[in-house]
């Protein structure tokens, strides 16, 4: 069926073909690299933005802590206290409190699962004991500016209350780092499933391109060569070659028109041949008859000059 096909159509249906196969290359490409972009998108914002966000609220915590021992211890050794400068930097501290509420809103609104949600809880309630049992009543101590018992619940409450919250920060992060891990592995994982698509696809490609290319190149020049063949045949007066056309196609076509060609040609010649055996016919009867007409004429004359000297012996008797 291939063969019947114009030429014209076997190429456009190449093309066609290496179209397909060149838009299934470019697709695979694309889809992995939106995988890819995807993957990146969500290790940023589920991971790396998480852990950024618990060594944020860390830091701010661990800050508050450093605060208010500094103000305690400040103030317990100093002499006279300094009210004004302790309620210039509890509002730091305030602060301070207000930036971690947010930042933990923000954590909480990101995807999570269910062993995310698990650490987080152990960490969010860490974290409220520590500010109920320890920072809210010491920052309420120091506002009163009673000094002594700040000291006494930043050595009770506070540093009891720290270490759990630590401990569960440093686990959620480890956690997130874990996953972070885990992730770049699934996206690795998914980037060579989607190399070696690509890599076979491209490989199908051009064994299609390849196969295509000898089928064409068989397909056309194949009955070319036989069809100079013959026209070098009847150039040099050989017309006894049978051409043979075995499809629809424009080779196909013009190998039935050189055999309608060399099938005229020979019965041209044939009737050339005819004819001069026709006129060779003639010219011997021509020839034949020329030379019976000219035996008679020389008969005749012959018989003239017989007459002529009878008549010349007659009158010269008389």
């Amino acid at each position: 069926m291939f063969k019947n096909l114009a030429i014209k159509h076997r190429l456009a249906a190449v093309i066609g073909i290496l179209s397909v196969l060149l838009v299934i290359v470019g697709a695979a490409g694309i889809a992995g690299m939106h995988y890819a972009n995807s993957a990146l998108e969500g290790v940023y914002k589920q991971r790396v933005l998480r852990m950024t966000q618990l060594q944020q609220m860390f830091s701010l915590i661990t800050k508050n802590q450093a605060n208010v021992a500094e103000i305690v211890t400040g103030q317990l050794t100093a002499f006279p206290e300094n009210p004004a400068a302790v309620d210039k930097q509890l509002p730091l501290v305030r602060a301070n409190i207000a930036r971690i509420e947010e930042i933990w809103k923000n954590f909480s609104r990101t995807a999570l699962t269910p062993e995310d949600r698990k650490m987080s809880a152990a960490f969010d309630e860490a974290r409220r004991r520590y500010g109920r049992e320890g920072l809210v009543p010491a920052l309420a101590a120091l506002s009163a500016h009673d000094f002594q018992q700040a000291g006494e619940i930043l050595q009770g409450p506070m540093r009891e209350t720290f270490p759990p919250l630590r401990a569960s920060v440093e686990t959620l992060i480890e956690h997130q780092q874990a996953m972070t891990q885990k992730d770049y592995e699934a996206a690795m994982a998914t980037y060579i499933g989607v190399r070696n698509a690509v890599i076979a696809v491209v490989i199908a490609g051009i064994a299609v391109a390849i196969a295509l290319g000898f089928f064409m190149i068989r397909a056309i020049v194949r009955p070319l060569d036989e069809a100079v063949r013959v026209a070098d045949a009847v150039a040099a007066g050989d017309l006894t070659r049978h051409i043979s056309a075995s499809s629809n196609d424009e080779i196909g076509r013009l190998m039935r028109a050189m055999q309608h060609m060399n099938d005229s040609l020979t019965d041209t010649i044939q009737r050339v041949r005819t004819g001069v055996g026709a006129i060779t016919v003639a010219s011997s009867e021509i020839a034949t008859g020329n030379a019976d007409l000219s035996s008679r004429t020389e008969s005749q004359a012959s018989s003239l000059e017989e007459t002529a000297s009878s008549m010349e012996e007659l009158t010269s008797t008389v």
